[in-house]
């Protein structure tokens, strides 16, 4: 990275997950200390990387599941630093009408968030937030002044890989549960967490050896059981296969997928009525 482009704020005393996961992605918007932690992360969960690509193989298929629906729109809720694969990337690749707004408090993320879209030469159709998730009217009333998402039309909102730095006394559910109730009915939750659940023998180890060495990072992560994980989706309606393994959610045929179980994900439909 080049030390000109350090937006104001940018913390380098810590590695910062956002970096970490561009790293594991093999993007180029990290630093050494993040590099050197991701090294970490490698050893003490070898396969740490193609989970991380697991992760961002199933963020392209629950988005390519939501425009199957017909939903065109996205609200990407610490959506990270851009790399290949992103949400309106995929989007563009199936329709010319998509239209994602991106959440994170990354300074480095939304910079580089922002020159992607300039890059794209279409800011009506997409935007960048710098602001924090859990913050859910002040963030959803800034997403609609972007004129970019249409509230009345259902909306795909997306918190992918994120939820796991957050534990429950930041006001994290209550936050999820308020976007939920803002969502047009007809509206998609996708969401992806780490857990320990059906999780055994040396994957077992190696993810509390993760969850331990994050502590050393900006944003230590949490490990929540399958029925805490489900609860994210209050009454929405989880689509089939339901919460289950990023790599066995409607992979592609032929595709390889990543044999663990430690990260989930899952797509819920929000019945009509906007209380969900």
């Amino acid at each position: 990275m080049d030390p000109d482009f350090l937006p104001d704020a940018v913390d380098l005393d810590r590695p910062n997950v956002a970096r970490i996961y561009d790293w594991a992605l093999g993007g180029t918007a990290n630093w050494a200390v993040d590099r050197q932690f991701g090294e970490q992360a490698v050893q003490a969960f070898p396969l740490a990387r193609a989970l991380a690509r697991g992760n961002r193989a199933f963020l392209g298929r629950a988005v390519r599941y939501c425009l199957s629906q017909g939903i065109r729109q996205f609200l990407d809720l610490g959506s990270g630093i851009p790399t290949a694969g992103n949400v309106h990337e995929v989007a563009d690749d199936h329709i010319d009408d998509g239209r994602c707004v991106y959440v994170d408090n990354e300074p480095v993320a939304v910079a580089h968030g922002r020159m992607l879209l300039e890059e794209a030469g279409d800011p009506a159709r997409h935007a960048v937030l710098h602001a924090d998730l859990r913050d859910a009217e002040e963030v959803w009333d800034a997403a609609l002044a972007t004129g970019v998402l249409d509230p009345d039309e259902p909306i795909c909102l997306l918190s992918v890989a994120v939820l796991h730095f957050l534990p429950d006394v930041t006001g994290v559910r209550e936050a999820i549960r308020d976007y939920r109730t803002l969502l047009a009915p007809g509206s998609a939750y996708v969401l992806s967490h780490a857990t320990e659940s059906g999780v055994t023998g040396a994957e077992l180890e190696q993810i509390r050896r993760l969850v331990k060495l994050s502590e050393r990072s900006s944003s230590p992560a949490v490990s929540r059981s399958l029925d805490e994980i489900a609860a994210f989706f209050g009454t929405f309606d989880v689509v089939e296969p339901g919460i289950v393994p990023v790599g066995e959610w409607r992979p592609d045929p032929g595709a390889a997928t990543v044999p663990l179980a430690s990260v989930v994900g899952g797509v819920g439909r929000k019945p009509g009525g906007r209380n969900a």
